[in-house]
């Protein structure tokens, strides 16, 4: 597991207490911070409180005492309109942040070289993730393989020079993870999805861009639209891109 160092002696509201949610509210605490664990699922509070969690029902708390509010990734953030929590955390005026984002702090607090490599798209991420795991583990190194793809990323082990995080996100989750910064962010296209979620396709896309606006080398497959729009935007900031294609020779700016 993954101590959430950067967040000791802050108070921290965690929403949603499924695997990831239980597994960020353990990360939390193991790090130092005072954590509020809720959901509106008796039997994931029950499950909490049987893990030894401290839980507080978030309907009656006073938002201004937190300092962020940790959410699930499956909690609508702003559509079909945002949760409850969503609501409170924004009128008590604190950040609304996911697993993704806590790990990116840990690992910029402690390592910050340490190898990570982020993929996202519509379609094909678990296949690419899985694949590029399989690839490094070849080679002898430590891979922690987590994230959408099923394993939470906070209860990998922690980054370290050496030791390589290959991490599936979901729109989701990089709607949570605002400093997502990776060594290596793989963008692999857009189809319309879940937009029930996030309002519109262009949204979507945008949400999307976040994993590799501000990795040191993007990796974007550009057959369709709106990867390649994205991938012309970057080579204008001077980010290495890396442009993939199934029908053209890879290329590089």
């Amino acid at each position: 597991m993954i101590p959430a160092t950067s967040f000791a002696g802050k108070r921290v509201a965690v929403f949603g207490l499924g695997v990831s949610g239980l597994t960020t509210v353990a990360s939390l605490a193991a790090g130092g911070a005072e954590v509020s664990a809720w959901d509106d699922k008796g039997d994931s509070v029950a499950a909490a409180i049987a893990a030894g969690m401290r839980t507080v029902d978030l309907r009656e708390a006073d938002w201004r005492e937190f300092d962020c509010l940790a959410l699930a990734p499956g909690v609508p953030l702003t559509h079909p309109e945002p949760h409850w929590t969503v609501k409170r955390a924004e009128q008590a005026g604190i950040e609304i942040i996911g697993d993704i984002e806590i790990f990116c702090r840990e690992r910029r607090r402690h390592v910050p070289k340490a190898p990570f490599v982020a993929i996202t798209g519509t379609n094909g991420k678990s296949t690419t993730t899985a694949l590029i795991a399989h690839i490094l583990k070849s080679t002898g190194r430590d891979v922690q393989l987590g994230g959408n793809i099923g394993t939470a990323i906070l209860s990998l082990d922690p980054p370290a020079s050496g030791r390589y995080h290959v991490v599936e996100c979901s729109s989701f989750q990089i709607d949570l993870a605002p400093s997502i910064d990776p060594s290596v962010g793989v963008f692999l296209n857009v189809t319309p999805d879940h937009l029930d979620r996030h309002g519109t396709i262009g949204k979507y896309a945008a949400i999307k861009e976040r994993l590799v606006a501000q990795a040191d080398t993007a990796v974007i497959a550009v057959d369709d639209n709106w990867c390649q729009a994205v991938a012309d935007r970057l080579s204008l900031t001077g980010r290495n891109v890396v442009r993939v294609s199934a029908r053209r020779p890879l290329t590089s700016g």
